[in-house]
C-alpha cells in the first residue's frame, strides 16, 4: 500500500470512528460487529461523501462490510 493510500484509508478510518464512536476500526471487521447500525452506516456515507464530493448509490451501499470495502469502492 502506498502512503497515500495509507492516508485516504487512515482518513476513513477516522470518518468512522467519529461518527460510530468506536475507538478501534480495524480493516476487515465486519461493521456489524463493531455496533454500526444502518443509520450510522448512512451517516458516515453521508460524511464520506461530503469530504470527498462522492455519491453513493443505495446498491453500493450494500457491498459494504467493514473498512476495506469502504476504501475499495
Amino acid at each position: 500500500m502506498s502512503a497515500v493510500e495509507g492516508e485516504l484509508k487512515e482518513k476513513l478510518r477516522a470518518i468512522i470512528a467519529e461518527v460510530s464512536e468506536v475507538d478501534e476500526i480495524p480493516d476487515a471487521v465486519p461493521v456489524k460487529d463493531l455496533g454500526i447500525d444502518s443509520m450510522m452506516a448512512i451517516e458516515i456515507l453521508a460524511e464520506i461523501g461530503r469530504t470527498y464530493k462522492l455519491s453513493v448509490t443505495e446498491s453500493e451501499l450494500t457491498r459494504i462490510t467493514n473498512l476495506d470495502s469502504v476504501y475499495e469502492l
